[in-house]
């Protein structure tokens, strides 16, 4: 469920019967208003722009999150189903002429399906599916693991937006100097 505050789309965790469920839901769901809401306001050249060497825009980083995280995890490896396609090479990737709408849009819809997929699993449930080779011998044993990876990978993330955000026209997410704007 979404709802708007001062132009910046925040998300709720759906009704969840456990507690640990809908905090970990919530933790999440706050980095993922820090994604949306250090965008806010930036235009679509803005989202568009390379801000550092790597040559990775805002928009990329979004379009990242949405398919090798959301899908990926909760989609692709919690319930085993096939995501919408990404008709780009590689997530990072933005087409000039990608609408940011409808990147930002998948992402909320990514995220959406993330939450009701969380809401009716239990923590202790296995992945459905692991990509083969993906990642070696590394695997997560349940949504509870699964729910703290993303996590960990969107603040990490909701981070490089601001770092980028600030390059880009020197707005920060959280300013708790009382003299800076």
């Amino acid at each position: 469920m979404r709802r708007s505050h001062d132009d910046i789309e925040l998300w709720q965790p759906p009704p969840v019967e456990d507690a640990t469920t809908a905090a970990l839901v919530s933790t999440l769901n706050a980095q993922r208003q820090h994604v949306t809401g250090i965008l806010d306001g930036l235009d679509p050249d803005a989202l568009r722009r390379p801000v550092l060497p790597s040559r990775w825009t805002c928009l990329g980083l979004v379009q990242h999150l949405t398919l090798d995280v959301e899908e990926f995890w909760f989609q692709v490896v919690m319930t085993g189903e096939r995501p919408l396609a990404n008709s780009e090479s590689s997530a990072w990737t933005i087409a000039p002429d990608t609408d940011p709408e409808a990147v930002l849009g998948r992402y909320r819809e990514a995220i959406e399906r993330a939450n009701g997929i969380a809401a009716a699993t239990p923590l202790e449930a296995a992945p459905v599916a692991w990509p083969g080779d993906l990642f070696g011998d590394f695997r997560l044993p349940d949504l509870r693991a699964i729910l703290l990876h993303v996590i960990t990978e969107t603040a990490c993330h909701a981070g490089h937006l601001d770092a980028g955000r600030e390059l880009l026209d020197e707005r920060q997410w959280l300013v708790l100097d009382a003299g800076r704007t």
